[in-house]
C-alpha cells in the first residue's frame, strides 16, 4: 500500500479514520460506546460469531481491492450465521493496520462492508482501530434465530436424510490457482473464478429457508468439501454418501485445470471459501439448493459409495 494514495491513517489520526469508516459505512447505531439494537422478536435466540483476515495468508493485496476485502470479511461470517439457520442483523468491525496504511485503504474497504451487509439488510453497528505491525481485519457477525424450530447444528444429520447445496463448488479454489499463476493478468474469461475467490456471494436467506423447510443439520464450505462434512458427519455418526455427478466440475473449471495443470476434482473436494450452504433433510430440495447426495449409517465421507481421491482442506496450523 503507497501513500501516494493519499493521507496515511497515521496522518489524519484515530478519530479522522474511524469518521471516515462511519462515513463509508454508515448505521444510525454506530457511533457511540456501544451499539443497541433492535429487541429480538418472541420466542428467538440470539446468534453470534467472529473471523478474522490477515494479509499474506487469507488475502493478498495484490489481488484483491480493499473493497472485495471487505466483502469477503462480511461472507465468510454471514455464511456462519446463514448455517445456523438464522438471519444476519449486525456487523462489528476490528481492524490492526500500519500508520502508513491509506487512508482511502479503510474507506474503500468499510464500503465493501457496506455493501454486502446491506444485501443482508443488516448494519455495521461499531467496531475498533488500532495501530499495528501487520493488516488484520476482524469480524464479528450477530445473527437472530426466530421460532420454535432448533437451531441447524452439525450433530443432527441422520441416515435416510438427503443431502442438498446451494452455491457452487470449487470455484473459489479454482480463481486462488489462477491469481497464484498470473496475479491479475489472468486470461479474462476466468473472470468468474477470480471474482468467487476474490469477491465471494452469498444468497441471503438460504439459511432460514433450509431451516424452515425441514433441514436439520448446515454447515458452510468453508475449509474443504470434504473436510467440512466430514466433520459433520463424525459429529453426527453418519455417512455422507455425495453423489458424483451433482458435485462434477462446472466446464469453466475443466478449462482451468487444463490450463494450469491441475485436477479440477481436487478445488472440489479440497478448495475452501465457497461458502456454500450443505444441509441434510428429509425432504425434497428446499427452494435454492440442489441434491447432491444421501445420508446413510457409518462415520466417513464417501463419493459414490468410495473413499474421495482428495480428502485435505484449509487448516490454520
Amino acid at each position: 500500500m503507497s501513500s501516494s494514495a493519499g493521507p496515511t491513517i497515521g496522518e489524519v489520526g484515530e478519530h479522522a479514520a474511524i469518521a471516515a469508516i462511519i462515513a463509508a459505512a454508515p448505521s444510525t447505531r454506530n457511533g457511540d460506546d456501544a451499539a443497541v439494537l433492535n429487541h429480538a422478536s418472541p420466542n428467538s435466540r440470539t446468534v453470534a460469531t467472529v473471523d478474522m483476515l490477515i494479509e499474506g495468508r487469507h488475502f493478498n493485496l495484490e489481488w484483491s481491492s480493499p473493497e472485495e476485502i471487505g466483502h469477503k470479511a462480511i461472507v465468510q461470517n454471514f455464511a456462519d450465521i446463514q448455517a445456523m439457520g438464522a438471519r444476519p442483523v449486525a456487523a462489528l468491525l476490528a481492524i490492526s493496520a500500519p500508520p502508513s496504511t491509506p487512508l482511502s485503504f479503510l474507506q474503500g474497504l468499510a464500503t465493501g462492508v457496506a455493501a454486502r451487509v446491506s444485501q443482508f439488510s443488516a448494519e455495521l453497528v461499531g467496531g475498533d482501530l488500532t495501530a499495528g505491525d501487520n493488516l488484520v481485519v476482524s469480524v464479528t457477525a450477530i445473527g437472530s434465530l426466530g421460532g420454535s424450530l432448533p437451531e441447524l447444528t452439525l450433530d443432527r444429520a441422520r441416515a435416510g436424510q438427503r443431502i442438498v447445496a446451494s452455491g457452487r463448488i470449487g470455484d473459489s479454489a479454482a480463481g486462488l490457482a489462477l491469481l497464484q499463476r498470473y496475479g491479475r493478468d489472468y486470461p479474462p474469461h476466468f473472470t468468474e473464478l477470480v471474482a468467487a475467490h476474490c469477491s465471494p456471494h452469498l444468497a441471503p436467506g438460504r439459511g432460514m429457508i433450509a431451516r424452515a423447510t425441514g433441514a436439520t443439520a448446515m454447515t458452510d464450505n468453508s475449509d474443504g468439501l470434504i473436510v467440512d462434512l466430514w466433520t459433520m458427519a463424525k459429529r453426527s455418526g453418519v455417512n455422507l454418501d455425495l453423489n458424483r455427478q451433482s458435485i462434477a466440475p462446472h466446464k469453466l473449471m475443466v478449462e482451468a485445470g487444463e490450463l494450469l495443470g491441475i485436477d479440477p476434482w481436487e478445488w472440489v473436494l479440497t478448495g475452501g471459501e465457497d461458502h456454500t450452504m450443505l444441509a441434510t433433510t428429509a425432504r425434497d430440495a428446499p427452494s435454492g439448493f440442489r441434491l447432491i447426495g444421501q445420508v446413510n449409517r457409518g462415520e466417513d465421507v464417501t463419493i459414490n459409495g468410495a473413499e474421495p481421491e482428495y480428502g485435505t482442506g484449509w487448516v490454520s496450523f
